[in-house]
């Protein structure tokens, strides 16, 4: 099993997570250009699943150190297991309703506001399972990511103001909420199943990449049941038939599940080492490379009037803060 034990290269890890986790998303607009975001999801969804058996029977099974992944999984408690594939499906729901979002508001606004409530949320989750830190400085930096997710919720409200006269859409807002809501505890889930020590993981716990694997067989299986319950409610918007979609597509939405899927091993191999405080916050730093993302290559607000650019930079700065704040909080 490949063990970091340098900080240097896990914080490079945990600086991999940010840049992967901010920039799956881009491959969501691209195919969603031409086609229903069900088939994107699919695609991607089968490239987080075959990169963590990949990575699972590669770094997770190779070299003399900790348990390999087969062995894990054998001595593995069954709670455990469930754990970890719990995760997978309370991501996967969360997740499809932040794409949702996605869909109908923007990277710009739809990420800030879903993964800042899934943010919110996983700290007090965490908090309360593991009461550590300064409770104070938690709670400020949470106030201020909260703060910053109706900053950007104001910043689409006003961009929707100047493009139209009639009533704004807020669908997508509510949407990327309610996966927000979700999502914040799927990390706490998947992280419960996991040995502290990785180098001598604890009898009956798992080790990142058997996690991992429990984790993405969660999403992959869970997916069928999701994506039907997404379209009979008409969540991803209005859909179009699947006809037309050609072998680009369909890399571009495995090329963002790989993406991602790195991104989540990079974070459970980094964080050990990198440390608690440093690897939460550069992972929750993925937001803002969100934004950028859509802001200077999608252009989203181009043409928005003065105060919706406004609120984006009060977002922008309130956000960061709260990170801080946390990052002080629980180091």
């Amino acid at each position: 099993m490949f063990v970091v034990d340098q900080p240097a290269i896990a914080i490079v890890l945990c600086l991999l997570t940010m840049l992967f986790w901010g920039s799956w998303t881009n491959g969501q607009k691209i195919v969603t250009q031409s086609a229903p975001l069900p088939v994107f999801y699919r695609d991607y969804v089968y490239g987080i699943v075959g990169t963590s058996i990949l990575v699972a029977f590669t770094l997770g099974s190779l070299g003399d150190q900790g348990r390999s992944v087969w062995e894990d999984l054998q001595q593995a408690k069954v709670a455990n297991l469930g754990l970890a594939f719990a995760g997978g499906v309370i991501f996967n729901l969360g997740n499809w309703l932040l794409a949702s979002g996605i869909n109908r508001s923007g990277i710009a606004i739809a990420m800030p506001i879903g993964t800042g409530l899934s943010l919110a949320v996983g700290l007090v989750v965490n908090y309360i399972a593991e009461p550590t830190g300064s409770l104070p400085l938690l709670i400020a930096g949470g106030v201020a990511v909260l703060v910053a997710i109706a900053f950007s919720a104001l910043a689409y409200l006003a961009k929707e103001e100047g493009e139209s006269s009639g009533d704004s859409d807020k669908t997508g807002i509510w949407i990327a909420l309610a996966g927000g809501l979700v999502a914040g505890f799927f990390f706490r889930t998947v992280s419960a199943s996991i040995a502290q020590d990785i180098m001598n993981p604890e009898p009956g716990m798992l080790t990142p990449y058997s996690a991992l694997l429990l984790f993405s067989i969660g999403i992959g299986l869970s997916n069928p049941l999701i994506e039907r319950l997404v379209k009979r409610f008409k969540l991803a918007g209005d859909e179009e038939p699947d006809h037309s979609i050609n072998f680009r597509q369909h890399s571009i939405g495995l090329a963002s599940g790989f993406i991602w899927s790195l991104g989540m091993a990079a974070l459970l191999v980094g964080s050990p080492k990198a440390g608690d405080a440093v690897s939460y916050g550069l992972s929750q730093g993925a937001t803002i490379v969100s934004v950028l993302w859509g802001l200077f290559l999608w252009k989203e607000f181009e043409g928005a009037p003065p105060k919706a650019n406004r609120y984006l930079w009060l977002m922008g700065a309130t956000y960061v803060a709260g990170l801080v704040l946390i990052i002080f909080a629980r180091a």
